[in-house]
């Protein structure tokens, strides 16, 4: 039986760290990290900042939108534990989300005592920004998964699908390392913006062009390749597992690709302003949701595999019938 109510809120989690991510690349893009100071987790050495500037409004907002965040997964993953039997599929999404969680909290941490925010053009702050994409994106994977399998998605196997591991395994690398080298390569057009790195938006990449700069011909590349990559895998999966689902999640990524190649020539064309970095974020986070429940779909257990692991790990269930 689906928990109906527990499906509901792991799917209002999803959408809820949608907007927590875009919160935290409209700090970046603002350049506001530095509001709260080097202070962690008291802004300014505050609970609640007194007549705070505008910089610290912005970071006061998304550190207590994040708070709740954490709340919300942690709530996730008490629910889960008592809806679900112990081994069921849904409870080990939640606690993986809960662990990456935890470490997105300690990189927003680190970028803030380390006082790799605001204006600060190390590459020690890319290499940070581009680990806490990466993380971004295993959290956002960990709660899409949980709200699916919680809707009456099927559970995965690994047994007999060391193909498509493989497959499956380098989409995914790559769309995260899309990913991480657009967090650099947004890092780099805000300190142009700010002034922080010389020369302004306008400027021509050279092989003289520092390396935040250089990502800017890079990145896209990168993510032509990756795309096309994607494609072929999301054709992959619908002829190796046939059906309704792993065709419109196939579909669906397509037509996502496609958009976010229109989104980033438009960034591009626009120089990167503030709301057209927060829209091609959201569909890069929307293109990754996909190919982790495409992957999802690929690995699907069989309905009589399902059927059996039902038997074994069912129980009554406690809370949200």
């Amino acid at each position: 039986m689906l928990n109906q109510r527990f499906a509901a809120f792991a799917w209002a989690n999803v959408a809820y760290n949608l907007l927590v991510i875009l919160g935290g690349a409209f700090v970046r893009a603002t350049g506001s990290g530095a509001g709260c100071g080097d202070h962690w987790p008291l802004c300014d050495g505050q609970v609640i900042p007194r007549a705070p500037s505008t910089e610290m409004m912005i970071e006061f907002t998304h550190r207590v939108t994040s708070g709740l965040a954490l709340l919300g997964t942690l709530a996730l993953l008490i629910w889960a534990w008592r809806a679900y039997a112990p081994g069921h599929i849904v409870r080990k999404a939640a606690l993986v989300a809960m662990i990456f969680m935890i470490i997105e909290a300690l990189l927003g941490a680190a970028l803030v005592v380390l006082e790799l925010v605001a204006m600060n053009t190390s590459m020690t702050r890319a290499v940070m920004m581009a680990l806490h994409l990466a993380n971004t994106f295993l959290l956002l994977g960990a709660l899409v998964l949980t709200a699916w399998w919680a809707s009456g998605g099927a559970p995965i196997t690994l047994r007999g699908h060391r193909k498509m591991l493989w497959l499956l395994g380098v989409g995914l690398f790559g769309t995260i390392l899309v990913g991480s080298s657009g967090a650099v390569t947004a890092l780099g057009d805000t300190l142009l913006q700010h002034g922080a790195l010389p020369g302004g938006v306008d400027q021509p990449v050279t092989r003289d062009s520092h390396l935040l700069i250089q990502m800017r011909i890079i990145h896209p590349i990168i993510g032509l390749i990756v795309g096309i990559y994607t494609l072929f895998l999301a054709r992959t999966v619908t002829n190796y597992r046939p059906g309704k689902t792993s065709s419109r999640l196939a579909w669906t990524l397509v037509i996502l690709f496609f958009v976010q190649i229109l989104l980033g020539g438009l960034n591009v064309t626009l120089k990167a302003p503030v709301w057209m970095q927060l829209v091609h974020l959201f569909m890069a986070d929307l293109v990754w949701a996909f190919l982790v429940l495409l992957s999802a779909a690929a690995l699907a257990q069989p309905a009589h595999a399902q059927a059996a692991a039902r038997s074994v790990t069912s129980r009554p269930v406690r809370l949200g019938t």
